[in-house]
């Protein structure tokens, strides 16, 4: 039963008007931080917004998507060293929490700490939407929210109960593109021809082609939807917001001239 649920189950961008109950909420992050972390140091948090000016203000940042401001709720997950490295200050311990490692971590926490929410709000009814845009504005998202140093956003939620009718459930690649038994197989010509096709084909995808004047989906992907001018700009947004809020401790080291000099 959970897992024909699950199999069945996409993201919701339209929601009712009703709202999430606060303790329903508060369960759900309860059960949400039972997930498995880095040694137990928990080193995320999230920020939970419901006011609607408030998300007024965030929705550029999200690039106006609709459902920011119209989901009950929004949700900021972020990866967090702040409280622990507070934590052990206080009780006569050094923490070494300033450097990439440190990061990676607590990134990996904050999207395990994420999905967990996601399943248990799934659960009870809710319907959610991950919003890739809160790398991309992580600088404004930090100012908007007044997140301290050593704290970073890494994705954003919207949360509330599904509108009908509800979207058609996306496409997937088929495991063969994703499962590698005991080692690596790299891709041949002949395999991703295999694993792409079905999408090519989708009239929605072959909709896209047309409307972008394409000639592939893949040049929808690279040309339009994720430009290599794009990603190299937030790639340096973020690097930067990395660097103000402590998480690449810049010494005279080969990693330090890297960043610098990237």
């Amino acid at each position: 039963m959970l897992l024909e649920s699950m199999k069945n189950r996409r993201s919701i961008r339209q929601y009712t008007s009703e709202d999430i109950p606060e303790t329903l909420l508060n369960e759900l992050f309860e059960v949400a931080a039972r997930t498995s972390n880095t040694g137990n140091m928990q080193l995320y948090s999230v920020v939970v917004t419901r006011d609607r000016e408030s998300k007024e203000r965030q929705a550029p940042f999200h690039f106006n998507q609709k459902m920011v401001t119209e989901a009950p709720v929004l949700l900021t997950f972020c990866a967090d060293a702040n409280r622990f490295v507070k934590w052990a200050t206080q009780r006569n311990a050094s923490p070494g929490f300033d450097n990439l490692q440190t990061f990676i971590a607590a990134t990996i926490d904050a999207m395990l700490f994420a999905q967990a929410f996601c399943d248990a709000a799934e659960a009870n009814g809710l319907g959610i939407c991950y919003l890739g845009t809160t790398a991309y504005n992580a600088d404004k998202i930090i100012e908007a929210l007044e997140l301290p140093y050593l704290v970073v956003p890494i994705v954003s939620l919207t949360v509330g109960y599904p509108a009908e009718p509800l979207p058609e459930q996306p496409d997937r690649l088929p495991p063969e593109a994703i499962i590698h038994h005991e080692k690596y197989q790299d891709f041949t010509p002949e395999s991703i021809d295999r694993i792409y096709k079905p999408r090519e084909e989708l009239e929605v995808n072959r909709k896209y082609v047309l409307e972008n004047g394409k000639d592939t989906l893949a040049q929808v992907f690279t040309d339009v939807r994720y430009t290599k001018a794009n990603n190299e700009y937030f790639s340096e947004v973020f690097l930067t917001v990395l660097q103000k809020q402590g998480f690449l401790s810049i010494s005279n080291t080969s990693f330090g001239n890297f960043i610098h000099n990237a």
